[in-house]
């Protein structure tokens, strides 16, 4: 069965003050029942190998897609998701602090 494409349907008439009300209401029990993230964003890493690859290729003046081209990896989100502190391969790390001229290093703390 062929996949029919979705259709969309824009109101081309101005809306009633009894339907505004009527999508206000809606609006405010979707937003109760689903509050919007507390902070909004994620937000970068401040310390650690995360914030020193940032810094390195904010200097040098590369986006993350940049980053990523140049280290051979093929998902540029994994640039981005080093920047947030989450949880990558080691070997995307390498391969990114490689790419900016930077040294990876095991250090005692």
């Amino acid at each position: 069965m062929a996949k029919r494409p979705i259709q969309r349907f824009r109101r081309s008439d101005p809306l009633s003050e009894a339907e505004r009300e009527r999508l206000r209401v809606i609006r405010e029990r979707v937003q109760k029942e689903f509050p919007p993230r507390d902070p909004p964003r994620l937000m970068p890493s401040n310390f650690g190998v995360g914030a020193q690859i940032r810094a390195a290729r904010e200097v040098q003046g590369l986006s993350w897609y940049a980053v990523a081209k140049l280290a051979g990896i093929p998902n540029p989100s994994t640039v981005r998701d080093l920047k947030y502190g989450r949880d990558t391969k080691l070997s995307s790390v390498e391969a990114v602090a490689q790419a900016l001229g930077l040294k990876l290093e095991l250090v005692d703390v």
